[in-house]
């Protein structure tokens, strides 16, 4: 058991911090009180002041964040340093993120926060509101919000009312105007789409009268019924029809499996796909039938993989090769998709590296440009599946030795 002396009217925030870290190190380890009333007590003082500590990251992130200081340790957003180094979820990550740049915005939320009488949950509802509106409206929005707050509304309903703040402040003030969809207009078609929790997307749009007779003529005849037995709705025909068109009635749908010759021949060995998902031999074997096997290890006569110093840029065989071997930015912690990275050349090619199969990986834009401006913070590996494993080290002016940024974590 340690102890910790602070004198808090001198003591810096460096040593308020650590004093913080080593309480909470303490407190952790001991075990509740027998007393349930107790514990409601404690746990509710403890939340209090924990809501306070969020003011405070909040102001720390927010310096963070305004200096790019995360760049220098090879991190290519706040939000990034925050789900690598602090393991935050992405969408903590953004709340938080959320705050810091919005505070200076909210003087009365600010300084509520800190002195613990606003909690971080109606804090970050704000924030989050205020962030899509001009300074103008904020102020307005910041008044509305804080005054449902004071009336006994939860959290939840201020977040509802803060997603359609445009038409409160409206309302409130006689200015209505017209939903954002309806100020497009009805001459260019649109299409907008959102990304759900579970990997699906949401898809929300309008067509003109040109480009609606394009859709009927080319989904209508797709989406009917494909026998008596079938019992689709319409609706889920139609995303079939429209999933169908996009892949290029199966044509152009690019689906790479990795398996074995064996299991090509009758095995019974799995094959997987690119992200690593097992796919039965059968199935494996079910979708080579129908698409046609291209291999990736290729000899004469085929998709050349060695380039040597011939050519600088990777050919389509190659990058298929690697989105393969990479299913993300090859920098440990990016979580770039190795789809959207850029070929590198491991040992640089302005250094001489050859575009060889086994000297390329992937890298997302970011981290190339950082490896090629930094790279003596740029440490690389090789698994033990033969992938390159980018490291990233802190700084040479950091405090300390440089380290790397997952063993900091």
């Amino acid at each position: 058991m340690g102890s910790v002396e602070v004198d808090l009217g001198v003591a810096s925030t460096m040593e308020l911090v650590r004093a913080i870290a080593a309480i909470s190190r303490e407190l952790a380890g001991r075990c509740a009180p027998d007393s349930p009333a107790a514990c409601m007590e404690l746990a509710e003082t403890l939340v209090m002041a924990s809501d306070r500590q969020e003011s405070a990251l909040a102001e720390l992130v927010g310096r963070v964040d305004a200096s790019g200081e995360m760049r220098r340790w090879g991190l290519p957003s706040t939000q990034a340093w925050l789900r690598s180094r602090l393991g935050m979820r992405e969408s903590r990550a953004k709340e938080r993120v959320t705050l810091a740049r919005q505070r200076h915005r909210l003087p009365r939320v600010a300084k509520l926060l800190a002195t613990g009488e606003l909690t971080y949950g109606y804090a970050s509802t704000v924030a989050d509101a205020v962030a899509r509106l001009e300074d103008d409206d904020c102020a307005k929005a910041e008044a509305l919000l804080l005054d449902m707050v004071d009336q006994g509304f939860s959290a939840g309903k201020v977040a509802s009312f803060g997603r359609r703040i445009r038409d409160v402040i409206a309302e409130r003030d006689g200015t209505e105007t017209a939903d954002e969809d309806s100020q497009r207009g009805y001459e260019r078609s649109w299409i907008t789409s959102t990304r759900s929790l579970d990997g699906g997307r949401y898809v929300k749009g309008w067509l003109n009268a040109e480009d609606a007779a394009v859709w009927d003529g080319t989904l209508g005849p797709l989406a009917k019924p494909a026998g008596t037995d079938d019992r689709r709705d319409l609706s889920e025909r139609t995303a079939a029809a429209l999933t169908g068109v996009l892949a290029g009635g199966h044509r152009a749908t690019k689906v790479t499996i990795i398996c074995d010759l064996d299991t090509l021949t009758g095995g019974t060995t799995p094959g997987r796909l690119s992200d690593g998902t097992p796919i039965p031999a059968e199935q494996a074997r079910r979708i080579a039938l129908n698409a046609g096997v291209s291999p990736l290890i290729l000899g004469r006569g085929h998709v050349p993989l060695y380039l040597g110093h011939r050519a600088r840029f990777a050919t389509p065989g190659q990058r298929q090769v690697l989105e393969t071997l990479y299913s993300t930015c090859a920098v440990r912690g990016c979580e770039v998709p190795g789809t959207l990275c850029e070929v590198d050349h491991v040992g640089g090619w302005a250094m001489g590296c050859p575009t060889d199969i086994d000297q390329l990986a992937l890298c997302c834009g970011w981290h190339n440009r950082f490896k090629h401006t930094n790279a003596e913070q740029v440490h690389i590996v090789r698994d033990a599946t033969g992938r390159y494993v980018y490291r990233v080290l802190a700084p040479p002016d950091a405090n300390g030795p440089p380290t790397e940024l997952a063993q900091a974590a």
